[in-house]
C-alpha cells in the first residue's frame, strides 16, 4: 500500500473551523442558504409561539370559560401550524439542494484537481485514501453545511427564544429551569466525548473490514490456490468480532445518553411542577403560564443535547475539511507556467490552434533526477541525444529503475536539474497536454476502462473512423480477439477489462496506442504478457509503424531489441552502459552478462519444451 502523507494528521483537533476555505463552494448557493436560515428561524419562532397559544387557551377558554374569540383563536392557530409546515418543507428541500449541490461541486473540483497532479502524488497516497477524500469527506462536509446548519439555526433560536420568554414571564421560575441546563450540558459532553472516541474506532475497524472484503474478492484466486480460506475466515471473524464489541460498547453509551436526556427532561418538568405549582396556588401565575414552562422545560433538553453533539461533530468535520482543502491545495510537482497555459491552454481548455507539430527529436542535457520522496539521485549529469525516428531500448534487472527515463521523457516527472529538449526546445516551454497527445504509451500491466471494446479504442482517437479503427486492430492481430466476442466491437470489457485475459487487454492497448498516431512510442515491457507467436506478429507490425517515429522500449526479452539504434543498460537506478547490440556484446560488460544469461535460460526452456513435445 502507498504511504499516505496525511495519515499522521487525522483525528487531530484543529484550532479553528476552516469555513472560509469552503466559501467558494457555498457562494453560488448563498441565496438558498440565506433563505434556509430565515425559514429555520421562522420555524424555531413558531415552536416558541405555540406554547403561548396553549397558555392563552388555558387561561381564557378553560380557566375562565370565555369562548367569544374561540373561532379566531382556532383560525390563527391553524394558520401558524400551516406556516410552520410550509417553512419546514421548503427549508428541508433547500437543505437537500445545498447538500447535493455543494457535495457535487466539491467532488467535481477534487476529481478535476486530481487529474492535474503528477505521478508522485499517487506514489505517496493510496487509492483508498484518495477515494475517501473525494467521496467520504465531501459527503460529510455537504451534510454539515446543509442539515447541520439548518438544525443549528432551529435549535439555537429555540433555546434563545425559550429563555427570553421564560425570563420575561417569571424570572425566578425561569432560573430554576435554567439551572438544570448546565448539568445536562456537562453530562452530555461526557457521553459525547466517549462516543466520539468509540465512533472513530468503529470507522477504523470498518475500514479494515472493507479492506478485508477487497482482498478477499480481488485475491480469491490466490486464496484458493494457497488453500488459506480458513486463515482468511479467521482474520475476518476477528475483525468483525472487534467491530461487534466496539459497536455494542458504543450502543451502551448511546442508551445511557438517551436515558440521561430523558431524565433531565423529567427533572426539569418536576422542578416546574414543584416550584410552578406552589406559585400557581399562591396566585402568582396562572395555570396557562405553568403549562408554558412545562413545554419549554421538556423541549429545551433535546436542543441542548444537539448543541453538545454538534460541537463534537464540528471537531470531527474539521478533519474532513482540512483533508479536503489539503488535497485541493496540493500543487503538482509537474505544472505548466502561466505563460505556457496562456499560449497552449491546459488539460481542460486546450488551445490546439497554437500547438506546433512534434517531430520527436529528444535531448537529455546534463539531467540529474531524484524522486520527490527519495534521497538518492537516480540520474546524475546524464546526457543523451535521441534523433527523430530513433529506437531506444532500455534494459536491466527487475527494479533497476528502467522506467525513470521514460517518465522524464513523458514529463510525468521534472528533472531535478538540467533540462530535456523536445525538438530543440525545453519541454517546459510547451504544455504537458501537447506532449502527452503525441505519445503512445503501452504499459506492462494493461488497463481498459469500463465500457465496450469500441469505446476503449476510441480513447486513442475519438474522431477515428471505423476503417481506421479496424486497420489499427488488424495491425496488431487484435481482430481475432474481437471476432471471438459475442458482440464484437460492442462487447463489454468489464471493470478494468476484467472480462478479458491479460494478453487480450494488451492487444487492445496496442491498437488504442496505434490509433492515436503518436510521434513518440513508449512500450513498457508491453509484450511480456503475450505469447511468443503473437509477440512476433506485433513486433513486425510495430517495426513498420515506428518508422520515422521516436520510440522507447523497456524490454524484458533482450532478443527483441537487438535491432535498436541505442540500448541503455540500467543498474541500481544508474545508466551503466549504452550503445548498439554489437557494441555492448563486444564490451562483455553488464549487457553481455544479461544477454548471455537470458539466452541460456531460454535455451533450457526450449529444451524442456522439446522433451515435452
Amino acid at each position: 500500500m502507498a504511504h499516505n502523507k496525511d495519515e499522521q494528521q487525522e483525528y487531530v483537533s484543529l484550532p479553528w473551523f476552516g469555513i472560509n476555505k469552503l466559501l467558494p463552494y457555498l457562494k453560488p448557493y448563498r441565496r438558498i442558504i440565506v433563505s434556509m436560515i430565515l425559514l429555520g428561524l421562522a420555524g424555531g419562532l413558531v415552536d416558541i409561539i405555540l406554547p403561548l397559544f396553549q397558555r392563552y387557551a388555558l387561561n381564557r377558554f378553560i380557566a375562565k370559560g370565555m369562548l367569544e374569540t374561540l373561532g379566531s383563536f382556532i383560525a390563527a392557530y391553524i394558520m401558524v401550524l400551516a406556516f410552520q409546515v410550509v417553512a419546514n418543507t421548503i427549508s428541508a428541500y433547500q437543505a437537500c439542494q445545498i447538500e447535493m449541490y455543494v457535495g457535487r461541486d466539491m467532488k467535481r473540483a477534487s476529481f478535476d484537481h486530481l487529474q492535474t497532479l503528477a505521478f508522485s502524488y499517487y506514489n505517496q497516497n493510496s487509492v483508498g485514501y484518495i477515494h475517501a477524500r473525494v467521496m467520504s469527506d465531501t459527503n460529510r462536509i455537504g451534510s454539515l453545511v446543509s442539515w447541520g446548519l439548518m438544525d443549528g439555526i432551529w435549535n439555537s433560536s429555540y433555546i434563545l427564544g425559550a429563555v427570553v420568554v421564560m425570563l420575561g414571564i417569571n424570572f425566578r421560575l425561569a432560573l430554576w429551569v435554567l439551572a438544570i441546563v448546565p448539568l445536562t450540558a456537562l453530562a452530555a459532553a461526557f457521553f459525547q466525548k466517549k462516543l466520539v472516541v468509540l465512533n472513530r474506532r468503529i470507522r477504523e475497524i470498518n475500514s479494515r473490514i472493507t479492506g478485508n472484503f477487497n482482498e478477499g474478492i480481488t485475491g480469491a484466486r490466490t486464496t484458493k490456490t494457497l488453500v488459506i480460506e480458513e486463515k482468511m475466515e479467521q482474520d475476518f471473524d476477528g475483525t468483525t468480532a472487534e467491530m461487534k464489541t466496539t459497536s455494542v460498547h458504543a450502543m451502551h453509551y448511546r442508551a445511557l445518553f438517551s436515558s440521561m436526556i430523558s431524565f433531565s427532561s423529567s427533572l426539569a418538568l418536576a422542578v416546574v411542577l414543584w416550584r410552578g405549582g406552589i406559585i400557581t396556588l399562591q396566585g402568582v401565575i396562572e395555570i396557562g403560564t405553568l403549562s408554558v414552562f412545562m413545554s419549554y422545560a421538556l423541549g429545551m433538553m433535546e436542543p441542548v443535547q444537539w448543541i453538545v453533539r454538534a460541537i463534537s461533530d464540528l471537531i470531527t468535520v474539521q478533519v474532513n475539511v482540512e483533508r479536503f482543502t489539503r488535497l485541493m491545495e496540493t500543487e503538482s510537482d509537474v505544472r505548466d507556467t502561466p505563460e505556457v497555459v496562456a499560449r497552449y491552454g491546459d488539460s481542460f481548455q486546450p488551445r490546439k490552434e497554437n500547438w506546433e507539430p512534434l517531430h520527436g527529436d529528444i535531448t537529455f542535457e546534463d539531467v540529474s533526477f531524484k524522486y520527490p520522496d527519495g534521497d538518492e539521485y537516480v540520474l546524475e549529469h546524464f546526457n543523451l541525444h535521441v534523433p527523430q525516428g530513433t529506437n531506444v531500448a532500455i534494459v536491466g534487472e527487475t527494479g533497476a529503475g528502467k522506467s525513470t527515463l521514460v517518465n522524464l521523457v513523458c514529463r510525468f516527472f521534472e528533472p531535478t536539474s538540467g533540462r530535456i529538449l523536445i525538438d530543440g526546445r525545453d519541454a517546459r516551454e510547451r504544455s504537458q497536454l501537447w506532449l502527452h497527445s503525441n505519445i503512445g504509451y503501452v504499459l506492462q500491466t494493461p488497463h481498459l476502462f469500463s465500457g465496450t471494446v469500441l469505446e476503449n479504442l476510441r480513447y486513442g482517437n475519438p474522431d477515428a473512423t471505423m476503417e481506421q479503427i479496424e486497420a489499427a486492430v488488424k495491425s496488431v492481430s487484435a481482430d481475432a480477439v474481437i471476432a471471438r466476442m459475442d458482440k464484437g466491437y460492442d462487447s463489454d470489457v468489464g471493470e478494468g477489462g476484467d472480462l478479458l485475459s491479460t494478453g487480450e487487454k494488451q492487444l487492445l492497448s496496442f491498437a488504442r496506442a496505434i490509433l492515436a498516431d503518436p510521434r513518440i512510442f513508449v512500450l513498457d515491457e508491453a509484450t511480456s504478457s503475450i505469447d511468443t507467436v503473437t509477440e512476433k506478429l506485433i513486433q513486425d507490425a510495430i517495426e513498420h509503424l515506428m518508422k520515422g517515429r521516436t520510440s522507447f522500449v523497456i524490454a524484458h526479452r533482450l532478443s527483441t531489441i537487438r535491432q535498436a539504434d541505442v540500448i541503455l543498460v540500467v543498474h541500481d537506478g544508474k545508466i551503466v552502459e549504452q550503445g548498439t547490440h554489437p557494441e555492448l556484446i563486444a564490451k562483455r560488460g553488464a549487457y553481455y552478462n544479461l544477454y548471455t544469461r537470458q539466452f541460456q535460460e531460454e535455451a533450457v526452456e526450449d529444451a524442456f519444451e522439446g522433451k515435452g513435445a
